[in-house]
């Protein structure tokens, strides 16, 4: 049950370095949650950063923080290959679970969770944050409204510059690669704003280490015929780039940091009704995917990224490893 105060009480499982962006400054600012515990795999680094966070309990073992009666929800941001086994814990001591992107290493094991979510009643959502700004939101409005007319194409952009290359997202082990991670949120633009699970038809990857992609072009088909296009990285000749296009026989979508909307928000519409430009909000992806979390704990509100949705996700991930020919991920 929430707190005194009627607010969702989560624990973070994971001292990273994302905490801040991700949970802590968005937690500030919403009156229905409290981040109250965090977990590390050792007692002092857990102690150190409840200390620089001004988190009340620190939890020397993931078991511990999931085990505490006091806590309604678990935040998994442990390293993805552990996802997987993480949430099926918290799910099994009766806690609402979010579940930093990717869900899990590999779609057989995305299934497993949604299985074992299907016989509960708690909340498992996948942190694709951008899906819960109104940027994205209005994109699929238009889409759906018939404005651009029938889809022809669908094009998303998504690459960042991480050099730290003994980083876990480089690591095979871990479950690492470009898509991995950039490419969890292309593939889910790709799947949102195609209107579909599309077809791998082609995949290429560049290699950062055997095995491990540090960029990735894939080709997408859908069953109602228009095309797509998604890449991603994490590190690319190209540096920086973020982008969105659809194109429909009446029009075109374009839009700027797909990922993060509101670091750019403003949507460029070309239609039958002429050209346009809308403005959203600057608030972070980040506080409204918490508020959406917070709703469906408290109020039952849907869960725009369930497990079933992740499972279709980590599934055209794992297409696409298969035609670049790399070897899907797979749980530690």
């Amino acid at each position: 049950m929430p707190d005194s105060a009627g607010r969702v009480r989560i624990g973070i499982l994971g001292a990273s370095g994302f905490a801040p962006t991700t949970m802590l400054n968005p937690a500030r600012d919403n009156r229905d949650v409290v981040v109250a515990a965090v977990a590390s795999r050792d007692q002092p680094g857990a102690d150190e950063f409840a200390a620089k966070y001004g988190i009340l309990t620190a939890y020397g073992s993931y078991e511990a923080l999931i085990e505490d009666p006091d806590l309604d929800a678990v935040y998994i941001l442990v390293p993805t290959s552990l996802h997987g086994k993480w949430t099926k814990v918290a799910l099994a001591a009766g806690k609402h679970v979010l579940v930093e992107k990717p869900f899990t290493a590999n779609a057989g094991e995305a299934r497993e969770i949604a299985d074992l979510d299907a016989q509960t009643d708690r909340v498992v959502m996948h942190a694709i944050q951008f899906r819960h700004h109104p940027l994205t939101q209005r994109v699929e409005e238009i889409i759906a409204s018939g404005e651009i007319g029938t889809l022809r194409r669908v094009e998303v952009n998504l690459c960042v510059l991480l050099p730290t290359f003994k980083a876990n997202c480089y690591n095979y082990a871990m479950a690492g690669g470009a898509m991995m991670d950039a490419g969890s949120y292309v593939t889910n633009m790709a799947r949102t704003f195609g209107g579909s699970t599309p077809d791998v038809v082609s995949a290429q990857a560049k290699l950062q280490k055997p095995k491990v992609d540090r960029a990735m072009t894939a080709e997408l088909q859908y069953a109602a015929g228009h095309t797509g296009r998604l890449r991603c990285a994490l590190w690319s000749g190209r540096g920086f780039w973020a982008s969105a296009k659809i194109v429909g026989d009446d029009g075109v979508l374009r839009w700027l940091s797909p990922a993060a909307p509101n670091v750019f928000p403003r949507l460029w519409v070309r239609s039958a009704n002429g050209k346009r430009t809308e403005r959203f909000s600057s608030r972070t992806t980040y506080s409204y995917q918490l508020q959406a979390f917070a709703d469906s704990v408290l109020r039952g509100a849907p869960v725009r990224t369930s497990s079933l949705d992740a499972v279709e996700n980590m599934g055209v991930i794992d297409a696409v490893y298969r035609a670049a020919g790399l070897p899907i991920r797979e749980p530690s």
